[in-house]
């Protein structure tokens, strides 16, 4: 059920009760796994376009947290049955996690739905016979603008990820980070520190680092007080500094420029990006329901449009500057197929000096 009270019906996998959250689409024909555990995806409903999912199972290796992170699942075809060998099936997976779901929803007709109607908070619910209860409820569920996730998902003590004897040095803000994104790093002969989302850039600074990362995430990036704050100050001492999705609004705000929640956000694996300073087409893997306002970083003196969504012409990278720090809208480390954006992190490697 829709806050506006519209219903679908369906049949739930596995798990009773009822779960609540903002209702969003992804796009991917592939990736669910991933996608379910991506912490940038905290307390939203997932309805999966594509027609079938679960076919190929899962694999431990896949997930980019330690759990699933969406609150529930919406699908057409649940497949019970999978075909990779050495995977588990995705029903098992779901139970582990405690995850509701819900399958046989005419997704196509739910999805149009909320393209027309835009992004709205929603519940799941096996407990068919409390509707008017079920509504109240979900309109007490808080509104995803202006809602402060990160904490949720952070870290609570920082860690350490890559090989110790590697030759740089990565200083990471977890406001959401996926592993995908450490790998990625690790990769590139780094070591890289992961520090909780409220962690000052001093306690940062002491462990003496070559660059600093500002991480994805969930949530509206206005209430990260401490994180916007931490980015300002990176900037004013033009520390090596790389952000992505989140910690690229982060950024953003840092200098002034606006951000605000998108009508539907970008959700998928073939999303087309416009490099501006190569002129260049890439092909990305995206997921936000809130972005930088184009207008406020276009009039912003210290700010530099780097890359611009095709679809929509939205914000889609960032650059300060006369500084040595760079962000984007878009996942890099998320290669549906196409590797378009990894050479972001050969970039900020070499930035690195």
């Amino acid at each position: 059920m829709l806050s506006d009270g519209t219903i679908f019906h369906g049949k739930a996998v596995g798990k009773e009760g009822s779960v609540f959250g903002e209702v969003c689409f992804n796009t991917g024909t592939t990736g669910y796994q991933e996608i379910f555990t991506d912490p940038s995806y905290f307390g939203q409903i997932m309805v999966a376009t594509n027609a079938h999912i679960g076919n190929y199972g899962t694999l431990e290796e896949e997930v980019e947290s330690d759990s699933i992170k969406i609150s529930g699942l919406v699908v057409k075809n649940f497949s019970y049955e999978y075909s990779r060998p050495g995977s588990k099936s995705l029903q098992s997976f779901l139970e582990e996690n405690n995850l509701l779901a819900i399958c046989d929803v005419d997704t196509r007709a739910l999805v149009s739905y909320i393209r027309d109607n835009g992004a709205m908070n929603a519940v799941i619910s096996t407990e068919v016979d409390k509707i008017d209860e079920l509504k109240a409820q979900l309109d007490a569920t808080p509104d995803m603008k202006g809602l402060e996730l990160a904490s949720k998902v952070s870290t609570s003590e920082p860690y350490f990820f890559g090989n110790p004897d590697a030759t740089y040095k990565i200083a990471a803000l977890d406001l959401g980070i996926k592993r995908n994104i450490l790998r990625n790093l690790a990769a590139r002969d780094a070591y890289i520190k992961v520090f909780p989302y409220n962690t000052p850039l001093s306690e940062m600074e002491a462990w003496k680092p070559n660059g600093y990362f500002l991480s994805n995430g969930p949530g509206d990036p206005e209430p990260l007080e401490n994180a916007i704050k931490v980015a300002s100050e990176l900037v004013e001492r033009n520390l090596p500094t790389f952000g992505i999705c989140l910690g690229h609004q982060v950024l953003a705000i840092s200098q002034g420029v606006k951000t605000f929640k998108m009508f539907n956000g970008h959700r998928g694996i073939n999303h087309p990006v416009k490099n501006l300073e190569t002129g260049k087409g890439e092909i990305s893997s995206q997921n936000h329901g809130f972005a930088v306002e184009k207008e406020s970083a276009e009039t912003n003196p210290n700010v530099e449009i780097t890359h611009l969504h095709l679809n929509d012409g939205t914000v889609a990278g960032i650059k300060l500057k006369d500084k040595n720090i760079f962000s984007v809208q878009y996942h890099p480390e998320a290669s549906p197929g196409p590797n378009d954006g990894t050479y972001l992190f050969d970039q900020f490697i070499a930035n690195l000096g």
